[in-house]
């Protein structure tokens, strides 16, 4: 059965094995950060929706899970902000009332946090990953180019309001980019400002497939290292890059071929990919970044999209 709002389960740097679930339609979100995979943002937008029919999401997930998969996590994520959905809490009382065997993840870029609404809502949930990239205003706008009426401040205190009323795990990331947020004064605004939200772990990202702006480059271990003297004495962890299982059963050559072939014949975006295969775009990113690493799809921009084609000479 193809899923329209599930995709994985999918092997994820932080969750283990994890079931996403896409609560909103593709790049539908507050922020549109120069990192972010899966694409530039095409409705930047503060306002809280039923962006899908949130009885089509639980019946593809009673689908799912009443063949009792083996699972880490189920994660709320996606292609855009998920906390833009207004009816998330009705997921999350479904999968505690029917499936409370699952732990419940909730991936979100911390924007609406300062709504009490929204934190009522997802007050249930196992385990929040939020993120904060920078406390300075123009280094907030540089890196997450926010939502107009947004600031780093609303969403530094949406977190703090939050950690108030939820007392399970909170893993909260910080992407960095070089020469943008790791200077010294903006690490120790950063570090300020975790002391306050109060994480179990702040965790060190950096670039591990393209981002979508060219000039995004992967901060060092190095350097992250470095970074994570700094916030001494917070709980660091620097997020380790995956390595793929290619002999693993959620492997399926068939998929990564079936994308080689369709980029050998034209370039093609992430969103032409999914809509080509209906495979959704975070399982196509997977089997991209494979593809990337082993030297058989290179990447260009075109009309401010990013494409994949093949090269050719580099396939065994």
């Amino acid at each position: 059965m193809q899923f329209k709002y599930l995709f994985g389960p999918v092997l994820s740097r932080r969750l283990g094995l994890s079931l996403g679930v896409d609560l909103v339609p593709y790049k539908v979100c507050s922020l549109d950060c120069v990192y972010c995979e899966v694409g530039r943002t095409n409705n930047l937008t503060l306002k809280r929706d039923n962006y899908s029919s949130i009885d089509e999401i639980l019946a593809e997930l009673d689908n799912f899970l009443s063949n009792n998969p083996q699972l880490d996590y189920i994660t709320l994520s996606g292609g855009g902000e998920p906390t833009l959905h207004n009816q998330i809490d009705k997921l999350i009382s479904f999968l505690k009332n029917n499936y409370p065997q699952y732990k419940i993840a909730l991936i979100t870029n911390s924007t609406l946090l300062w709504d009490d609404t929204l934190r009522f809502q997802i007050q249930d949930i196992d385990l929040i990953l939020p993120s904060l990239d920078a406390v300075s205003p123009e280094i907030f706008q540089t890196i997450n180019r926010h939502v107009e009426g947004l600031t780093a401040d609303m969403l530094i205190n949406g977190l703090i309001e939050f950690r108030k009323i939820f007392h399970k795990p909170m893993w909260l990331e910080i992407f960095i980019i070089p020469n943008i947020n790791d200077t010294d004064e903006e690490i120790e605004k950063l570090k300020q400002a975790c002391i306050k939200i109060k994480p179990d772990i702040v965790q060190l990202n950096s670039l591990d497939r393209p981002g979508t702006e060219s000039w995004v480059q992967s901060s060092s271990r190095e350097s992250l290292d470095a970074i994570a003297t700094k916030l001494s004495p917070l709980n660091v962890e620097i997020i380790a890059k995956i390595n793929y299982n290619l002999q693993s059963p959620l492997y399926q050559k068939t998929v990564m071929d079936n994308i080689f072939n369709l980029v050998k014949l034209v370039p093609c975006s992430l969103e032409e990919l999914s809509s080509t295969l209906s495979i959704h775009i975070n399982t196509i990113l997977k089997y991209l970044s494979i593809l990337i690493k082993e030297n058989k799809i290179g990447e260009i921009k075109e009309d401010k999209t990013n494409k994949y084609y093949a090269i050719i000479g580099e396939v065994k």
